[in-house]
């Protein structure tokens, strides 16, 4: 009996993994078969319109606006990677650390570079596998450890110690392992629609609507095929998530112009530019949960009451991961977009978070 009781535990954790596993398995097929079915239903439609690509051989004009801040590259010793950002601001001045989500890259911070540079060095980073910055092949290059190490590396390649580091979406995942790991380097963190990552974990196996919100979670498991799907009907995929009533910006908000659009498609459809971003996803559930998960660093948490990805339920919850100062502002009818689409809003509550917690520190 004593023995039994020595090994319950594992043999419950190893029921537990069991089950998860299962669970990811069985919504990978299913993701998969839903997909298919669009697929099969698309060609259907318009075989001729469903496989059309329009060449885009020029980036838009936009992607050069010298308003922005200045390309830069850096080339990383350890890893070999050579990674791209846009800086704004004087060499000198604070570091301010910009990492974006899926599916979008260093242009999702515009107004964002425009606004802090006054007082801010803000880098807008490519990150592994995204845009300009190097994409290695395989999906073991984009495991959690290694995306960690990125921002590290690249902080010392700056020649900075320390930064104030804005993360959305999955760069708020990013964001949020990076003040778990090395708090030392994060004099302030600001996380725009992602919760905590256990947060997320424990939430999603018990709320079967989280389940279906982050089914892309699932699908992008699966080699090739979500590439191929955002690839037909001229990423038609891509141009839906940004602008359609469910997922796109809200009806108030500050919506993408031709060119913004634009910008995204030229970047997503060069060759291969959609394997990097979607490999970030494919060693997730691997990856957590978390073992070390308090987060010491002072902490702004910015949420879109109308994420279509994200259910709001979890920003609340996150408070408990963070033992220091933490604000949470969720903001009504806005959607996941939300540096993009309250830019105003969104900067000031960023200046507010900034300058009250200097206050805090006096």
């Amino acid at each position: 009996m004593a023995k039994l009781r020595d090994c319950l535990p594992r043999l419950m954790v190893t029921i537990r993994s069991l089950l998860f596993w299962c669970l990811v398995y069985f919504y990978c097929g299913l993701c998969a078969s839903i997909y298919l079915l669009k697929l099969l239903w698309s060609i259907c439609k318009g075989p001729t319109q469903t496989f059309r690509r329009v060449a885009r051989e020029h980036p838009p004009a936009c992607l050069n606006d010298p308003s922005l801040g200045t390309h830069c590259y850096v080339r990383i010793k350890d890893s070999g990677l050579r990674f791209h950002y846009v800086a704004a601001g004087e060499r000198g001045k604070p570091l301010m650390l910009l990492l974006h989500g899926f599916p979008e890259f260093w242009y999702s911070w515009r107004h964002q570079l425009r606004e802090f540079k006054s007082e801010y060095r803000v880098v807008a980073l490519d990150l592994r596998g995204y845009g300009e910055t190097d994409a290695p092949v395989h999906r073991e290059n984009y495991k959690l450890d290694c995306l960690i190490t990125d921002i590290k590396d690249i902080l010392d390649s700056l020649g900075y110690s320390k930064c104030v580091l804005i993360g959305h979406d999955w760069g708020g995942m990013i964001a949020w392992l990076i003040a778990i790991c090395y708090p030392e380097m994060v004099m302030k963190l600001i996380v725009i629609n992602f919760p905590h990552p256990n947060v997320f974990t424990e939430y999603i196996l018990r709320h079967p609507a989280q389940l279906f919100k982050s089914s892309y979670y699932y699908f992008f498991q699966i080699p090739w095929f979500p590439e191929f799907m955002f690839s037909i009907n001229d990423f038609k995929a891509l141009k839906h998530l940004f602008t359609s009533h469910s997922t796109g910006i809200g009806r108030k908000g500050c919506r993408l112009t031709t060119e913004d659009l634009e910008a995204y498609i030229y970047v997503f459809s060069q060759p291969g530019a959609l394997s990097g971003p979607i490999n970030h996803y494919r060693n997730i559930f691997s990856c957590l949960p978390l073992k070390h998960h308090m987060v010491i660093t002072p902490t702004l948490l910015l949420w879109g009451e109308k994420d279509a990805f994200m259910e709001v339920e979890m920003a609340e919850v996150t408070k408990i991961y963070v033992k220091n100062y933490f604000r949470l502002t969720i903001l009504s009818e806005t959607s996941h977009w939300l540096q993009q689409e309250q830019p105003d809003i969104v900067n000031k509550l960023i200046w507010t978070f900034l300058k009250e917690e200097t206050r805090r520190k006096d």
